[in-house]
């Protein structure tokens, strides 16, 4: 089975808010063995939904709708799926009965115009909304016999839920998930996170694992200088999952492990952290081109409970710190003894040129320094910066650093 799932609403295409839905929606799809082959964001715009749909029934076995639900005139999901399947809509009493048992609760009356929300394309079904006034939909479309048909040659199910998530996300796992056929092969998504490259180089490096075809998919993506391998495997059980993981896993150690940091939601800052308690070792830093990056991520990633992360400062000068001039690169020593920490970072000023006394790491041994030079889009410097520092002590703990 394939789907498609549409975000509906103006305010979408507009920019005005961010479709996080189908991302979830997607991800809840793949568990279930169902690949998503499209995404669409659609405005609200009865002719363009209509359109869309009529692709969307034809091509796929499945479209799953959120938005458009509410009771405003440019609510217009039940008027498309009822014209899409060329039916009327019809009042539902049940739904009626709901939307009302809201207001109740709310203790006011219900406007009017709420009373559409009851409107249900003749044939379709009512996906309960324990949790707000709208109603879901769940309308099934026979096989057509063309793309003019509404369905498909294996027909559609159309499923609408509310753009709300804190009222799609749990209709669709009690209401809707247990109803949808499991797909035969499953699909499940893992992630290597990698610092110190840009993309072209780790692909380079990579190699043929990254080939178009390949089995598993691995896919390359990168955001502030992260980078990130997505590994997409299929296969009829677990066990066959975990065994093409396994193998992207050793290969990319193979290539890329000297730029490999941790997995899935790993940051920088908390595997560091993670390293850093089991070795009872602490942190301090010294900002200057970061503007409080590294303690804003550190603090937030901290056990408070035992914390690795002792404290900082952030200053706007390379030879300031503390309240005292301090030659280039030495800051790092001076916070490291002022917070008693095991080691300390010192992160440079930024220049368009790149020129600066670079990277400093102090250790109980002495400093570690590194060449710094900025590169790349300037929205995200201080962040590739801060992320060059917590990635230099990451080395030298495992015995890579300059």
């Amino acid at each position: 089975m394939h789907a498609e799932i549409f975000a509906l609403g103006s305010e979408l295409t507009t920019g005005a808010k961010l479709d996080t839905n189908s991302q979830w929606l997607s991800v809840e799809l793949a568990a279930l063995g169902i690949e998503t082959r499209f995404h669409h964001t659609v405005a609200d715009d009865l002719p363009a939904m209509l359109d869309e749909l009529r692709a969307a029934a034809f091509r796929s076995e499945l479209a799953i709708l959120t938005g458009g639900l509410g009771p405003t005139a440019d609510d217009l999901t039940r008027d498309a799926l009822a014209q899409l399947a060329g039916v009327p809509l019809e009042e539902d009493a049940a739904s009626l009965a709901h939307v009302l048992a809201c207001y109740r609760r709310f203790g006011r009356p219900m406007p009017p115009k709420n009373r559409v929300q009851a409107l249900v394309p003749a044939g379709a079904e009512v996906v309960p909304n324990p949790r707000g006034t709208a109603p879901g939909l769940w309308m099934t479309l026979p096989p057509g016999a063309g793309p003019d048909a509404p369905g498909g040659p294996g027909g559609c199910t159309l499923v609408a839920l509310p753009g709300v998530p804190a009222e799609m996300k749990p209709m669709f796992r009690e209401s809707v998930a247990p109803r949808l056929p499991r797909g035969t092969n499953l699909i499940r998504v893992a992630r290597v996170n990698l610092f110190g490259a840009g993309e072209s180089s780790v692909e380079e490096r990579l190699g043929d694992l990254t080939a178009r075809g390949r089995v598993p998919e691995v896919g390359i993506t990168a955001h502030e200088a992260t980078i990130t391998l997505r590994i997409v495997a299929r296969g009829t059980d677990e066990t066959e999952i975990e065994r093409q993981f396994a193998e992207v896993r050793r290969l990319a150690a193979e290539r890329v492990g000297d730029l490999i940091f941790g997995e899935e939601d790993d940051t920088l800052a908390g595997r560091l952290l993670a390293t850093l308690r089991a070795r009872g070792e602490t942190l301090a830093v010294a900002e200057v081109g970061t503007g409080g990056r590294l303690a804003d991520w550190l603090s937030e990633e901290d056990d408070p409970a035992a914390p690795a992360f002792l404290g900082g400062v952030t200053e706007n000068r390379d030879d300031y710190c503390l309240g005292e001039p301090v030659a280039p690169g030495d800051a790092a020593e001076r916070v490291r003894r002022q917070w008693g920490a095991t080691y300390a970072l010192f992160t440079p000023t930024l220049s368009a040129e790149g020129d600066g006394p670079g990277l400093t790491l102090a250790t109980p041994d002495g400093p570690v320094r590194e060449p710094y030079r900025r590169v790349g889009d300037s929205t995200i410097a201080r962040s590739r910066l801060g992320k060059a520092a917590l990635d230099l002590l990451r080395r030298h703990l495992v015995g890579l650093a300059t």
